[in-house]
Formats: C-alpha cells, structure tokens, sequence
C-alpha cells in the first residue's frame, strides 16, 4: 500500500482554517438542515472540514480517524486524488447526460463492474444508491418471475424507499410500512441464534429449514425474491455460516425464487473481497446470486450512486420486453467517471488486498485482544475492515448493554480523537479500506482507553 493511497490530500494548516466557519457551518445546520432517523431537538452534530486517507478533521484543525468510514463507505478513504481529478475532468467535459444516450464513462464503469462480479452477469441499471438499487431488483424479479412476494430477513436493512424499508428487519421498517408482499426470517446468527443451536453447523441447517418452510406455507408460487445482505451490517457485522448461501441458492433453484445479494454496504473492498458474496469465509461453495444490489461502496459516495448488477438471464427477459423504470440520473457522468477512477485505483493500489489483509493480521487479532481484556465485549466478529464489537452485561446471559454505555464509549473515543460508528449495542470497527496498520493501532489503543475509562467511571 503507497502512502499516496491513504494519504491523498494535505489538511490544511491550523491557520488556514476558520473556527468561525466551523461555527457558521453548526449554526445553519442547527437551524435550516433536518436530519434522517434523529428527533431534531437533541441533536448535536459534529462540524467536519475536510478529510484525507482515513482521517478527517474540524475548522480547529484537529484530525480524527474515521473508524465509522462516515456512513461505511468512504471505502477508498477521503478524497482520493485520482478520483477527485477524475469528477473535476468529467464535469469539465459533459457535467450531465440523458439516461436514454450513450456515454463512454457509463459503459466503462459499467463494463468494469461487471468484470468484477464475473461470469455470471451480464448488465448493469444504475440507480441514485442503495434503496432504489433494492427497489428495482425488487422489481426485476416480480417481472421475470410474474410472483409478488419478497423474502428478507429480521436483521438487515435494505434503504427507505417504499419496498427496501419493507424488505428492511430493524425498527425503521414499522413506521413506514406501505409497500406490500413483504414477509420476514430470521436469518442464521448464532450468537444470538433464534433457534437454539449451539454449532454453526445446526444454525445454518435450522435457518434453511426455517427459511423453506416460510417458504411453502406461504405458497412458492407466490415468492418472487429472497433479499439478503450477503454480510449484514447495521444489523451486526455477521458472516453466514458455511453452506447457508449455498442452501439458499438451492431454495431459490427449485421454487423458482430470485436471489437478490446485498452488497450496498459489503462490497467492493469491505470484505477484503470485491464482492462479500465472493469470499471464501462468506461463501465457501461459490455460489452466485441472480442480481447484486450495490451502491456507496463502489465509488466511496464521492457522488451518489447505485445500481443492480443483473444476470444473463434476468437481462434477456427484458429484450423485447420493456423495463418499466428509470431514474433521471441513471448513469450520471460525475458518478459514472468516479466509479470508474474509484475501481482502477482500488486495483492499481491493492487497496482490496490491503483490506483483507488488515483484518487478517491486525483488526482481527487487535479487536480479539481487547475482548480478553474487557468482559463488556461479548463477541467479536468480522472481516476485512467490517467489524463489529457485541457489548454485554454479562457474557452468560448477553444482555445487551444500555444505551447510555454506548454513547459514553462515544464521547470517550471522540475525546481521543477517533471517529466511531456505533448501532443498538455495539460498536462497530470499520475503517476505510486503505488503512494502515499504525492507523488500526491507534484505533485500538483508543478502543483499550475509552472502554477502561467507560468500566472504572
């Protein structure tokens, strides 16, 4: 890994930058911006300058490291030099372009994905991001299939739009609950296994049998899609067991059901993999999905972005046959020339080598250490840069902790300047893929300090 890859831009120096920007910025934020999942009165937002690599900082020029990799996705880390350079030039050449025409940044980017999914796909419908990517695959398979319902699972979360909060498990789901034909599993989890197993062998066959039985008691027929987070990641950071996608694959083969892989927050370097799905500890037997729904990820949200990467067969139901969806920036040139400057760098750079091997040798063992050392951490589990810390009462019982825990290991790790990503009870340890292991380091020496000062207060 260059040190031009995770050190892509120089912060300013101290007296380059404004504190009373910083104020300014807090100031209409506070008073003109309203804020996704947040009741407005109590929130507090941290003001963010600039960003480099996998560090950002403030208007007082102190810098964090970005362990939350903003919304997981600055995948290729802050303001990639090529990447920056790549949306300046396009904007210089054609700004924006028609759906409907040809571009030469779109099919590049397209072709470039499509490589990196392989054999198995053929086309790509690109979308504004994660939802609407779920959206249209939703869609695709009730076209091809000519059934209705969807399969998701309880621990996921697919978007807010009208069918991927339906196909979403967690909370945000109930209050916006319109879309119908949605139904919902419990996917394999074992350490908080909802089927008593105590091997990931009888997880994954409980699951199977679950998910089939769901399956024929609500009528194949009727079962259009399986929507699944190859590995969930608000939901936990957990990798199926061995042979569950492969279970899957056979469910979906003999009911003529849909396989749709999630790779929004999982793919392209996450996993230390270009897909989640591809890797060896996600998906042993080499399975392949029908459609891959993909988003941030891909260009590390520099423009917004998404897509579903499409087999052969799905591709060619739509020969003769028109697709009825768009969107008036699919394919947008901006996002189009960063996806593909994103890609190239990724594979020029080894940055999804780098991200592999961080968590092999340096986040895995790291984080393990710190569980042995701090009973709070029930579980540790992950992979890649994909990690997530299972915060317990007591590791018998693993009772969750309260919130309350959670959001002072936030302000602890805020105090020693570490950017975190915290969900429900836990902590979740996700860097951008180009870091370092001085930067992993420093993340956990931070995550030893603020979880001792968090069990001593």
């Amino acid at each position: 890994m260059t040190d031009t890859m995770n050190r892509s831009t120089t912060a300013p120096a101290h007296s380059e930058l404004d504190p009373a920007d910083g104020a300014r910025a807090y100031e209409l934020d506070r008073q003109y911006v309203f804020h996704s999942w947040s009741a407005q009165a109590t929130l507090d937002p941290f003001v963010i300058a600039g960003g480099s690599g996998s560090e950002v900082w403030g208007y007082d020029g102190v810098r964090y490291l970005d362990i939350s990799s903003q919304l997981v996705n600055t995948n290729i880390g802050h303001s990639h030099p090529k990447v920056v350079a790549a949306i300046q030039k396009q904007a210089a050449e054609l700004a924006t372009v028609a759906p409907a025409h040809a571009n030469l940044a779109r099919g590049e980017a397209a072709k470039r994905i499509v490589e990196k999914a392989g054999p198995g796909f053929a086309k790509v419908f690109f979308t504004n991001g994660g939802a609407d990517a779920i959206e249209n695959a939703i869609r695709m398979a009730r076209l091809t299939t000519r059934k209705h319902k969807v399969i998701s699972t309880f621990r996921s979360y697919h978007g807010n739009t009208g069918a991927s909060i339906a196909a979403t498990g967690d909370w945000r789901r109930m209050p916006n609950e319109y879309a119908w034909g949605h139904l919902r599993v419990f996917g394999p989890f074992l350490y908080r296994s909802e089927f008593h197993s105590t091997t990931e062998a009888e997880e994954c066959e409980r699951a199977l049998q679950h998910l089939e039985r769901t399956i024929q008691a609500e009528g194949p027929d009727t079962i259009a899609a399986l929507v699944l987070e190859s590995v969930p990641g608000t939901a936990g950071i957990f990798a199926p067991p061995a042979g569950y996608l492969a279970g899957v694959r056979a469910i979906a083969d003999k009911y003529n059901i849909v396989w749709i892989a999630d790779e929004v927050m999982a793919g392209f370097g996450r996993t230390g993999e270009w897909f989640a799905w591809q890797g060896q500890g996600v998906n042993p037997e080499g399975v392949v999905p029908d459609l891959i729904a993909f988003a941030k990820g891909v260009n590390s949200g520099y423009v917004p972005v998404g897509g579903v990467v499409i087999s052969p067969k799905i591709a060619a139901a739509f020969d003769e046959r028109v697709f009825p969806g768009g969107l008036t920036y699919s394919g947008h040139p901006l996002a189009m020339a960063s996806i593909v400057a994103s890609i190239d760098a990724m594979e020029d750079e080894g940055i999804v080598a780098n991200a592999k091997m961080i968590g092999e040798q340096h986040l895995g063992p790291g984080l393990r250490a710190l569980a042995e050392k701090h009973a709070m951490i029930g579980d540790v589990r992950g992979l890649g840069v994909f990690w997530a810390l299972d915060l317990v009462t007591d590791r018998a019982t693993r009772e969750p902790v309260a919130a309350s825990v959670i959001g002072a290991l936030k302000k602890e790790l805020m105090a020693r300047h570490v950017l975190p990503f915290a969900a429900e009870n836990r902590i979740h340890v996700v860097p951008p893929c180009v870091v370092t292991p001085a930067e992993v380091e420093r993340a956990l020496v931070a995550l030893d300090e603020a979880f001792t000062a968090v069990t001593q207060g």
